[in-house]
C-alpha cells in the first residue's frame, strides 16, 4: 500500500466539477414520464363504458342527420326511390324554393304562432301548477301531483277524442258554457281565427304537468332561510316571489324554456290528430308541411330542406335564451 496521502484539494483537482446533467438525462426522462395512476385507469374505463352509446348515438342519429343534409342537396323523390342514380345534385336549389313559397311562409308562421303563444303559456301554467301543489297549506300533495302530471302520460289520441267533443260546434262541453253565460258559441276547430287556439289550448293541457314536475324539484332547492330574511324585511307574498323565487328559479327557467321552444316548434301530432291542417290550412306546422312533402309527394329533398331550416331555427332560439340568461347573470 502506497504511504502517499491527498488532501482534498489535490481530489478536486484529480475528479474535477460534478458533470451538468445533459439535455437527455435525468431530467428530459422525469419530463415524459407520466405516473399510470387510478384516475388513468377510470378514464379508461369511462370510454369503454360510453363506446357503445356514443355508437349507437352516431348510427341511428349523427349519421341520419348527415344522410338528410346531403338529401336536402338533391332533387330526391319518388322516382329516385326505385332507381337512386335518378337523384341529381341541385345544390342549394331547395332552399331557394322554400324561401319563395308562401306555404312555406304560412306554415311557419303558424308554428311561431304556437311557439311565442303557446310556450309562455305553457311555462306559466307549469310554475303555477308547481306553486300550488308546494304550497305549506295544500294537503294531498302526492294527489294532485299526480293529477296534474296525467295527461303527459296519456295518449294522444285519447286526448285528442276527448277534446274534439269539447270543442265541438254543436254539443261541446265549451260552447254550452259560453251559452250558460250568454256568449254565442264558437267553431273551435272550422274557423281558422280559432283552430290554432284551440290547439294552443290543447298543448297546454296535455304537456304543462311535465315542466311542473322541474319546477317543483327548483322549489325544493331554494332555502326557506331566504323567505324568512325577506320576510324580517318586511316583504309581502308578491315581493318574495319576485325577488326570491324567480331569481332562484332562473336555471329551472332557461332549462324549461329551452326545452318547451324545441318541442313546441316541433308541433305536428296536435294538427295532425285535431284538424289535419285545417281549416285553410290555418294549423299548418313547419313539421306537418315536412310530413307532406315528404311522405305524401314524396319529395324527399325538399322536406330535408325543410328540417334543416326548421333545426336552424331551433338553434337561434336556444341560443338567444342562452345569451339572454348570460347577461342577467352578469
Amino acid at each position: 500500500m502506497s504511504g502517499v496521502t491527498h488532501s482534498d484539494a489535490d481530489l478536486a483537482t484529480t475528479i474535477g466539477p460534478p458533470a451538468a446533467p445533459t439535455s437527455t438525462g435525468t431530467s428530459s426522462r422525469a419530463k415524459r414520464w407520466r405516473p399510470r395512476g387510478p384516475q388513468t385507469a377510470a378514464s379508461r374505463a369511462a370510454a369503454w363504458f360510453l363506446a357503445p352509446s356514443l355508437l349507437v348515438i352516431g348510427g341511428f342519429f349523427f349519421l341520419p342527420v348527415l344522410a338528410a343534409l346531403a338529401l336536402s342537396l338533391t332533387d330526391f323523390d319518388i322516382y329516385a326511390l326505385a332507381d337512386p342514380g335518378t337523384a341529381r345534385f341541385v345544390g342549394i336549389k331547395n332552399y331557394v324554393e322554400l324561401a319563395q313559397s308562401a306555404e312555406f311562409w304560412q306554415a311557419l308562421w303558424n308554428t311561431c304562432y304556437f311557439v311565442f303563444v303557446g310556450g309562455p303559456l305553457s311555462v306559466a301554467v307549469s310554475l303555477g301548477a308547481a306553486l300550488l301543489v308546494s304550497a305549506k297549506v295544500v294537503r294531498l300533495k302526492g294527489l294532485w301531483r299526480t293529477i296534474f302530471f296525467a295527461p303527459v302520460v296519456t295518449t294522444l289520441v285519447a286526448v285528442a277524442v276527448v277534446w274534439r267533443y269539447l270543442y265541438n260546434a254543436e254539443y261541446g262541453l265549451l260552447n254550452v258554457g259560453l251559452g250558460a253565460i250568454g256568449l254565442p258559441g264558437v267553431d273551435w276547430l272550422g274557423d281558422p281565427n280559432w283552430a290554432m287556439p284551440a290547439i294552443i289550448g290543447l298543448a297546454v293541457w296535455k304537456n304543462f304537468g311535465y315542466n311542473m314536475v322541474i319546477f317543483i324539484a327548483g322549489l325544493a332547492g331554494v332555502s326557506e332561510d331566504l323567505y324568512d330574511a325577506a320576510k324580517i324585511d318586511g316583504a309581502g307574498a308578491w315581493a318574495r316571489f319576485r325577488h326570491v323565487t324567480l331569481p332562484a328559479l332562473a336555471p329551472t327557467f332557461l332549462f324549461v324554456g329551452v326545452i318547451t321552444m324545441i318541442g313546441y316548434f316541433q308541433l305536428f301530432a296536435e294538427p295532425y290528430v285535431m284538424t289535419e291542417g285545417g281549416p285553410l290550412r290555418s294549423t299548418v306546422s313547419v313539421v306537418y308541411l315536412m310530413y307532406e312533402e315528404g311522405f305524401k309527394f314524396w319529395n324527399l329533398g325538399y322536406a330535408s330542406a325543410v328540417a334543416f331550416v326548421l333545426f336552424a331555427l331551433m338553434m337561434i332560439g336556444t341560443l338567444i335564451q342562452l345569451r339572454l340568461q348570460r347577461k342577467d347573470d352578469a
